[in-house]
């Protein structure tokens, strides 16, 4: 008697080989946009027409018309510096205190901007994070 083989074919698809090549397809894209920078500079510029509050706790900076800085945390009264160094010794202690805390700068339309620049470099040093104070129209 002659016994015939049956050679059936699987009609399964296997997903394992498809699944890892989209993964990888996955890493690389994600690996070549990380590397890319774009030309571009990201700056979130405040508008008048709208407020956003970043957190409760705040550092505020202000500079008056005539140039001299006051700083004050949360809702407490501004203390007048002295002197523009003094201001990278109250951000160091607030952010010592709180290392998350914002700062936001208050600074008169009057004011020379060399004043402002001083403001972001001391606060940049320090990795904390600025909003520019503006008021509705």
């Amino acid at each position: 008697m002659a016994l015939k083989r049956r050679n059936r074919v699987e009609a399964t698809f296997a997903m394992s080989s498809m699944t890892d090549l989209v993964f990888l397809l996955l890493l690389f894209f994600v690996m070549a946009s990380t590397m890319s920078s774009p030309n571009d500079i990201k700056i979130n510029l405040p508008t008048s027409h709208s407020q956003h509050a970043t957190r409760p706790l705040v550092a505020k900076v202000f500079i008056d018309a005539n140039g001299g800085y006051s700083v004050a945390k949360g809702n407490e009264k501004p203390v007048r510096l002295e002197q523009p160094e003094a201001l990278a010794a109250y951000l160091s202690e607030i952010q010592a205190q709180d290392a998350t805390m914002s700062v936001a700068l208050h600074a008169d339309e009057a004011v020379d901007f060399s004043k402002v620049v001083y403001v972001l470099d001391v606060v940049n040093e320090r990795h904390m994070k600025l909003v520019i104070a503006t008021k509705k129209p």
